[in-house]
């Protein structure tokens, strides 16, 4: 293998599953130019054609839901039954948004007097993903499919450890009749991404990712004017109120912590707790974080399969590591895992304060930080001091009160005796270090559209 190639691992077992070549010059150029000739007809093709693409698409996933699954366990580590609903998920915004999606990009009449005025949405062509590995095909489909209903053409910069479940989806894209060109692959290195940012053709970009990828695609593109959607990960407030029910409350933060292997940017990180209840949710905490069953991500009975990589498993125990001698406690876990394979133990973590990188910074594994506070007000200031806000929770049965708290929390969401998830019925996105822009609903539908005004006078 040399400089001009990678190969995917997997993640459980340590094996070389397959090598790929990264683009040439000449690739690169086939794949921007077929994108900009694709464009110049799918834009003209009408939004109730387009929607029916993406019901077409729906059909398509699920069709081959268990082979794309298979591909994602493989990949990263997800286990089998997180795969195949990943892939339901995809479906489900398919579906929703070849329902709702037409209506969004309606001429809508601005109201000025006598004259005759109207806002047109119109798409504004290759549009740049770059996209993480933790959702592999799910990423995929929150960026695209809203992007492709408003005319534009995607073109996707996937991990390196997932590039198969991207060229997987591109296939399905094409089975399911979207033209050729509409949504295509780049396998480039990092270094050669500002080449497409500074191509003229390319018209916008998308990342999900780090801080430090974040800024500098953004300073890149805005070198070059031109627009930017954010999604740059978090450290989510899991608040738990002196009211909450705890056992719900437990439960929930178990799901949100370690599903995925706590590799999702939404889930909660940070479980700041009321002092008056804080016993008893860590005792219960603990019990059912060390129930949880970690092993082979194929086999059914599995909960927790293996972190991505064995480098993303060592930061993280880095992390750990750097909290404890800072005096967190590890009540349960705490270290790698033996054996083959880029396992790590379900962690909790104790007495986490401010300056501990368990607070201060994105814990990307299947570790919960423990941070108690004397009140609520409190807990919103631990709560906001964070460099991330992409989204948090309250555990409350003050419904009303935790209205009030939520306008109090510089997120991009806040979820109310729920852990986050995203929906394309709401849009997602942050503040702050999280990032900017919306993907999901109508926003992530007018994410890269040209507002066109339309100004009538009669003569």
């Amino acid at each position: 293998m040399n400089s001009s190639s990678f190969s995917t691992v997997n993640p459980a077992t340590g094996e070389q599953i397959e090598t790929f070549s990264v683009f040439s010059p000449l690739e690169t150029e086939a794949v921007l130019a077929r994108a900009d000739k694709s464009f110049q007809s799918f834009r003209r093709v009408s939004v109730h054609q387009r929607a029916q693409f993406l019901s077409d698409l729906a059909a398509t996933l699920r069709k081959q839901k268990a082979q794309l699954a298979k591909v994602i366990t493989a990949e990263m580590g997800k286990v089998s039954a997180e795969a195949g609903a990943e892939i339901e998920k995809c479906a489900m915004e398919a579906d929703w948004y070849a329902e709702h999606g037409p209506q969004m990009f309606a001429d809508a009449p601005a109201p000025t007097g006598k004259v005759e005025a109207y806002v047109s949405y119109l798409p504004l062509g290759p549009i740049l993903a770059i996209m993480p590995w933790n959702l592999p095909i799910w990423q995929l489909t929150r960026m695209a499919l809203p992007t492709l209903l408003a005319g534009n053409v995607v073109l996707i910069k996937h991990s390196t450890n997932t590039q198969r479940s991207s060229l997987e989806f591109e296939r399905v894209m094409r089975e399911a009749g979207f033209p050729e060109g509409v949504f295509q692959n780049l396998i480039l290195k990092t270094e050669d991404i500002v080449n497409v940012i500074n191509d003229p053709r390319v018209q916008g970009a998308s990342v999900t990712g780090s801080v430090r990828a974040g800024s500098a695609v953004a300073s890149q593109a805005g070198k070059v004017i031109k627009k930017t959607i954010m999604e740059l990960g978090g450290s989510d407030a899991f608040i738990v109120c002196k009211d909450a029910d705890i056992p719900k409350a437990v439960a929930a933060g178990i799901t949100s912590r370690f599903s995925n292997a706590g590799q999702v940017c939404l889930a909660a990180k940070r479980f700041i707790l009321v002092e008056e209840i804080a016993d008893d949710f860590e005792k219960l905490f603990v019990e059912a974080a060390k129930a949880i069953r970690v092993g082979d991500p194929t086999d059914p009975a599995t909960q927790m399969g293996p972190m991505a990589r064995i480098d993303l498993r060592d930061s993280l125990h880095k992390q750990v590591e750097g909290s404890i001698a800072k005096g967190a406690r590890a009540l349960c876990g705490g270290k790698p895992a033996e054996g083959k394979g880029a396992f790590y133990t379900p962690t909790v973590l104790s007495g986490v304060t401010q300056g501990m990188p368990a607070f201060d910074e994105e814990t990307f594994g299947p570790v919960a930080a423990i941070t108690r506070v004397p009140d609520i007000n409190a807990a919103v200031d631990a709560a906001n001091a964070s460099e991330f806000g992409l989204s948090g929770n309250i555990w409350t049965r003050d419904v009303d009160a935790a209205r009030k708290i939520a306008r109090e929390l510089y997120t991009g969401g806040v979820f109310i005796n729920g852990f986050t998830a995203s929906n394309p019925r709401v849009p997602v996105g942050g503040v702050k270090n999280s990032g900017y822009g919306r993907e999901l609903s109508r926003f992530g539908a007018h994410a890269f559209v040209n507002p066109q005004t339309v100004w009538i006078e009669n003569l």
